[in-house]
């Protein structure tokens, strides 16, 4: 579409340059035919009329100018010219137009004709003629530059294909390679051919690293999480372990997973597209419950009740772990920020509301919330401050919309839209 653009915009550009050309050449000959008819065909008479005064003062019997195109009458003239005042007209005699000057000397007047058709004939005809040679150099001309135009940009053209054409996920340097463009191509587009060619090798080598660090991360960060979830339930199993070591031992399974959560979700970011991930249908009731109940261990030993309202059950498209990421931050975060109230979930027919009773955000705060390591209420509240970032940046990459309107000392309102979610409507 950007060739068939350019291409166009040259051809538009040299077509109205022909066309301006040629109108100012048609012009330019219709004025010089007008100011031969008009002022050089009247300075033509005056001079021919004081040639003739002049002759006649040394000559009675000088002639009139009697020509094919020009006629002279001393004293008598035609009816159509006697009655004439000295000076130019133009009228019509016989059918020709013609041109009168009228002069007196010494008491005699002098009528000269002059016929002017020939002379608009001959105007046109011999303006017409180099107009049309020049027309057509100038035609020949501009047809050439373009061509030229279009040989110039070619390899620009086949550059931008060939940039357009790479695959973002392994992008083959060898397509820009310089030698595979035209060989009338420019120095200055080779140089640039053999730039995005270095580029495309730097791009490859980073998305080859990216990569192999989410490969490796998935592997070695997974790992490790593994294991201390299986010795944590071995020791929780254990019934020697008192209570003090179970709450303990609560905290480090709940870290574990939060952290097991965390990273998948950070592996899932690190993912240049959604290029390999494979979507399922996820139910956002179940995502829910879960999540809620994991929440509540952060509110132990809170005055808080937690309430769920579905009036439809709702499914959404997407990888395992990313609902579990998305609810459990927001929901996290209302127990955390609530000391003494109710977390109440909404689920709809394509969204939703999380509220708490908590101690709000400041509005100057509320902005800057989703931006990394930023915390509400830090003095008083655990957390990284990656929660709300890692929350917009899952909502964006799969279109959901993410809303929050909080108040300090009444609480939160967290609205989440899934626009291409199906729900089935929950009886009453």
């Amino acid at each position: 579409m950007a060739a068939r653009g350019l291409r166009a915009r040259l051809g538009r550009t040299f077509l109205l340059q022909a066309a301006f050309i040629a109108i100012a050449a048609v012009v330019g000959v219709f004025l010089a035919s007008f100011l031969l008819e008009g002022l050089l065909v009247r300075q033509a008479l005056s001079e021919e009329a004081a040639h003739f005064w002049s002759q006649r003062s040394k000559d009675a019997t000088f002639p009139l100018p009697a020509t094919l195109n020009l006629t002279g009458y001393l004293d008598h003239a035609p009816p159509p010219l006697s009655g004439l005042a000295t000076g130019y007209h133009e009228l019509t005699m016989d059918g020709v137009e013609v041109v009168v000057c009228v002069t007196e000397h010494n008491g005699q007047r002098l009528y000269l004709v002059f016929d002017q058709s020939g002379v608009g004939r001959l105007a046109t005809v011999f303006g017409l003629l180099p107009l049309a040679m020049v027309l057509l150099v100038l035609y020949l001309s501009n047809w050439f530059v373009f061509r030229a135009s279009r040989r110039a940009f070619s390899p620009v053209i086949a550059l931008a294909r060939a940039v357009r054409g790479l695959d973002p996920a392994v992008p083959d340097p060898a397509q820009l390679d310089p030698t595979r463009l035209p060989r009338d191509a420019d120095d200055e587009v080779r140089e640039l051919a053999d730039a995005l060619a270095r580029y495309a090798q730097r791009l490859n080598e980073f998305v080859t690293r990216e990569r192999d660090f989410t490969r490796d991360a998935s592997h070695e960060l997974r790992s490790p999480l593994t294991v201390i979830l299986v010795a944590a339930g071995v020791l929780e199993a254990d019934p020697a372990i008192g209570e003090a070591g179970r709450r303990s031992l609560a905290r480090i399974v709940r870290a574990a997973r939060d952290m097991e959560e965390l990273t998948s979700a950070f592996l899932l970011l690190a993912r240049e597209s959604q290029t390999g991930l494979q979507l399922e249908e996820a139910c956002v009731n179940e995502a829910v419950s879960e999540e809620i109940e994991r929440a509540r261990l952060v509110a132990a030993g809170k005055p808080i009740h937690s309430r769920v309202i579905a009036t439809h059950d709702l499914y959404v498209d997407a990888p395992e772990k990313v609902l579990p990421v998305l609810l459990g931050n927001l929901l996290r975060n209302a127990f955390s920020y609530t000391d003494v109230g109710v977390v109440t979930v909404e689920i709809g027919a394509e969204s939703v509301v999380i509220r708490d009773t908590g101690v709000g955000i400041a509005p100057e705060q509320l902005n800057a919330m989703y931006q990394p390591f930023v915390r509400g209420d830090s003095d008083r509240r655990g957390g990284h401050g990656v929660g709300l970032t890692i929350v917009r940046r899952l909502s964006d990459r799969f279109g959901w919309s993410v809303a929050i309107d909080s108040h300090p000392g009444v609480g939160t309102r967290v609205e989440i839209r899934f626009p291409a979610s199906r729900s089935i409507l929950r009886p009453a």
